[in-house]
């Protein structure tokens, strides 16, 4: 049987009650929550009074952790320590980490080697990011979006894969191949979870749109990934006070289980 997640990050605390009261009505598995940087003290005990599951997502390149940067090593492990106390704290089973922007996928490696916590999952990347900021442009490169360097790093660590359906579907499409088969490439790669949300079929650009608010085939991505699949959820969220869209979601995606 399937486990279903709800992604959140440590700073919504406005989702707590609601999150509660989902879990106790068996709509979901586990929390995946997002660690923003310096907000344990604040915000970690809320969490564990849940007494929920929890998987960490560490900070990625927005928040300045960027593994795939050798320059950038030393804020990279702080960023990296201040996930896994979080984890630590709440009983984590795994911490999510993105692979990095604009670098090297074996510098990637050889930082997560430094860390080396058995917890650690790579996430697959799309190829271009789908924002624009100071120091970065929308068609800067991400590290991981191909199975050549998310196998290299895989091989050459103890991490496991996360594997992002809607970033494969993205890289697939911006190298000009079958979204199937690069799926089917990483699935040989033995993920540990899925990460999953809608979007545009044949766009290079990740939407995170709602289940069946894009053109994704759910039939043939559940045909695909095992029946004892970890999914965490990670479409967008319309209201601050609610989860009702995220029950939805959940219930359509237990419907192509």
């Amino acid at each position: 049987m399937k486990r279903y997640g709800l992604k959140l990050w440590s700073i919504n605390k406005n989702y707590i009650n609601a999150a509660k009261s989902l879990y106790e009505k068996n709509i979901y598995d586990y929390i995946e929550l997002y660690a923003v940087p310096n907000s344990f003290d604040e915000y970690a005990a809320l969490w564990k009074k849940l007494n929920i599951p929890y998987i960490i997502h560490a900070p990625h390149f927005l928040h300045g952790l960027n593994f795939s940067n050798y320059k950038q090593e030393k804020e990279n492990i702080r960023l990296a320590y201040d996930a896994l106390k979080f984890a630590d704290f709440l009983n984590a089973e795994k911490v999510i980490f993105h692979p990095g922007i604009k670098g090297d996928y074996k510098e990637t490696a050889r930082q997560i080697n430094l860390i080396n916590d058995e917890r650690m999952l790579i996430e697959n990347k799309p190829k271009n990011v789908a924002v624009k900021m100071e120091n970065l442009e929308s068609d800067d490169i991400c590290v991981g979006y191909d199975y050549t360097q998310i196998s290299y790093i895989l091989e050459n660590t103890n991490a496991r894969l996360c594997l992002d359906i809607g970033h494969a579907t993205c890289a697939a499409n911006s190298m000009g191949i079958d979204y199937k088969l690069q799926l089917k490439n990483f699935i040989k790669l033995n993920p540990y979870m899925y990460h999953i949300s809608d979007g545009d079929i044949t766009s290079g650009i990740d939407k995170h749109y709602h289940i069946g608010s894009g053109s994704y085939d759910f039939n043939t991505i559940f045909s695909l990934i095992p029946k004892d699949a970890v999914i965490s959820i990670e479409t967008e969220k319309n209201s601050k006070d609610n989860l009702d869209d995220f029950i939805e979601d959940v219930n359509k995606l237990k419907s192509y289980s």
